[in-house]
């Protein structure tokens, strides 16, 4: 697996990040162990939490779970220098309210260094933005902790573009570590104009834009739609319903069809070489969903492949 910048920073992260969401909640111990073991072993390093992560799976969870699951592995491995950890602040969980204050996020910090049994955290991302607290003072907690040397890089999640650059101007202004990721709702299909999904952000042709124009790193959420490209059971969102849908899909069975690859390994696969390229992250159920996303890195696809699938529309 290749490694790949993380934006004009000097960390590089592998090309496809691990969705660690499930990891102690619905992931037993023994699972979330074997895929993280499986991951590194196939070159990667880029794991991917938050402290929320997942508190809404059962009456046992309250959060924390994937955070404090990733830290009994990097004791047992003994490898925290093997990897980059990223993980995030801001949507609430049992005892935690909402936003991205500098009280929320010092105080949120030290509960995710605890869990993970570090003293620092590579990537930390706002989860969310919060519009109730100046951009100023989010920027400056953050900026804090690196210069306190807890921090790695800073990112930030479901945020539109001209919010982005408006965070991009007050760390000029302020001579501060601006955001290296951003990290969004992003699959091959596109959803409807003018459809959302509540507190998350879908990636759009401005972020394209913002991402192209910055260096700033695109790390792709959701890529594979809950499993909805391959599983008959699952349907699409309601905002993924429609004729560009159905044209975008037949070009991804076509394709599919002549070089011998599934959805999903297109999916991916187009998301890692399209421009601007994002980092997807699996989150994969099964060690056979695994392996399937690991082949999507053995393709080569023409550009008339690539362009083709890029272009398809109604």
């Amino acid at each position: 697996m290749k490694k790949v910048q993380l934006g004009k920073t000097g960390l590089q992260v592998s090309q496809m990040g691990l969705g660690c969401l499930y990891f102690g909640a619905r992931d037993s111990k023994e699972k979330s162990f074997r895929r993280m073991d499986q991951y590194l072993a196939a070159g990667g390093n880029f794991l991917d939490t938050a402290n929320m992560y997942s508190h809404w799976i059962s009456d046992q969870t309250q959060g924390g779970e994937s955070e404090k699951m990733i830290g009994k592995w990097l004791k047992e491995r003994n490898n925290r220098s093997e990897v980059i950890i990223a993980s995030k602040v801001g949507f609430p969980y049992p005892g935690t309210e909402y936003g991205c204050s500098k009280k929320q996020i010092k105080e949120e910090f030290h509960k995710s260094l605890e869990r993970l049994g570090t003293d620092y955290i590579d990537l930390y991302y706002a989860h969310t933005d919060d519009f109730n607290t100046p951009m100023e003072e989010t920027l400056e907690a953050f900026n804090e902790l690196i210069t306190e040397g807890k921090v790695r890089a800073i990112g930030a999640s479901n945020f539109k573009a001209w919010r982005l650059e408006r965070a991009r101007q007050i760390a000029i202004r302020n001579n501060w570590q601006s955001y290296s990721a951003v990290q969004q709702r992003y699959s091959y299909l596109r959803p409807k104009s003018g459809w959302g999904f509540g507190d998350q952000v879908a990636a759009n042709q401005d972020l394209f834009e913002f991402v192209e124009n910055t260096g700033i790193s695109l790390v792709a959420y959701s890529p594979l739609l809950q499993g909805a490209y391959t599983n008959p059971n699952k349907e699409f969102k309601d905002q993924y319903q429609g004729p560009d849908t159905d044209k975008r899909l037949a070009v991804l069975d076509e394709i599919a069809a002549e070089i011998g690859a599934t959805r999903n390994q297109l999916v991916y696969y187009w998301l890692m070489n399209r421009n601007p390229n994002a980092i997807p992250l699996i989150a994969a159920t099964t060690d056979e969903q695994f392996k399937e996303a690991l082949g999507s890195l053995e393709l080569e696809l023409s550009e008339d492949m690539l362009r083709a699938m890029t272009e398809a529309k109604f």
